[in-house]
Order: structure tokens, then sequence, then C-alpha cells
């Protein structure tokens, strides 16, 4: 999209929910570094006018001009939720509550995701899906890199353009897309566990 649009979009499509103040603050410093970037949220929620005001007054308030926030609303088909990944360049992941199935979708429509790692399970979900994809440079440890490496991608619009070339291509090969690993590789888990009891008594 940077390329037809001359500016690069980032979108979050996740649970509004886990877009808190923080978040909002660390995605406006984002924007605030690319002012020619926007951003796009898209949940359900924001069918609602109050729930949109509340949005556009967080970015305001983080001196994010209420043009470069684009809100979306509940789609009507899936089919409709997953093209309009075709307007976005990055995807920004919420954080301490990463997404999952939303990174998942973005990954497959070639939008690459950038993530803050945490220390709990659902602050890692990021890191888990990235990970597999060979994409650690994506995962950020501190809210500092988090901004660095997703404006440093943005500012890459070669890499950009390779990454949604090839990320459906490269989620197939994945373990991500290979049940059958993975159910062996829980039988297993379950076979060490059993043994391991069976040790102790």
């Amino acid at each position: 999209p940077a390329l037809t649009n001359r500016y690069v979009t980032f979108g979050s499509f996740n649970n509004l929910a886990k877009v808190t103040p923080a978040v909002v603050g660390l995605w406006a410093n984002i924007l605030l570094a690319l002012p020619q970037a926007e951003l796009i949220l898209k949940d359900a929620t924001l069918a609602d006018a109050g729930q949109q005001a509340r949005y556009r007054a967080l970015f305001a308030a983080n001196g994010i001009s209420e043009e470069r926030i684009k809100l979306i609303p509940r789609t009507a088909r899936h089919i409709e939720h997953l093209a309009l990944y075709g307007r976005v360049d990055i995807a920004l992941d919420p954080f301490p509550y990463n997404g999952c199935t939303t990174t998942c979708e973005a990954l497959w429509m070639g939008v690459p995701v950038v993530t803050l790692a945490g220390v709990m399970s659902h602050s890692r979900y990021g890191v888990s899906l990235l990970s597999n994809l060979g994409l650690d440079d994506l995962i950020a440890t501190t809210p500092e890199a988090y901004v660095t490496k997703a404006v440093a991608l943005a500012k890459n619009l070669p890499r950009l353009m390779a990454l949604r070339a090839g990320l459906r291509s490269r989620m197939a090969a994945s373990p991500l897309c290979d049940g059958k690993a993975l159910a062996r590789a829980i039988e297993r888990a379950y076979r060490c566990m059993w043994r391991s009891w069976c040790d102790i008594s």
C-alpha cells in the first residue's frame, strides 16, 4: 500500500480492550516519528460514536490528529475483514495482551507484525508466532525497541515488499501450519510427563 499511498499505513484489527492508553502512547510515538503515516483500527465496538470519540481523544492527547487515525467497525463477512489487510503495510501488536488469531490473519495476508515481548504467556504470543517464521527481528524486548523496529521497517520499503510477497508461503511451510508435527510433539510431551510421574510414584 505504501507504494501507492506514498506513506506507510499501520494497522491493528485486535480487540480494542487490548488497546490501552499505554499502547496508544507507544503507537503515537511511532506516528510522531513518521509524520505522514496513518493507523487503521478495526473493532466491532467502533460502530459506537462514543468509542470512536474516545480513541480519537486518546491519540489527540498524544499529539496525533484525528485524520491520521482511521476507525473501522465490524465488516459483514470475514472475507471483507481479510481484504482490509490490503490497506495495511505493518500491523502493530498490542501489549501486554498480544494478538493471536489476529496476528495469524495479518501474517497470512502478507502483513508483517511488530510485537513487544512480555514475561507472561499472553504477552508472548507474538514471540511464539514470529520466531516460528524466522522473524525474530520484529520482536522487541523494550518499548523503545518496539518503536525503533516499527519505524525502521516503515522506512524500508524493499523489505516490506519482500515480506509481503513471501509471508504466506513462509507461514505455510512453518511449524505453525504443520498440525501433524504439533500432534506428535504433544504426544511426546504427554509420554514424557507420564514417565516422570511413574518414576516418582
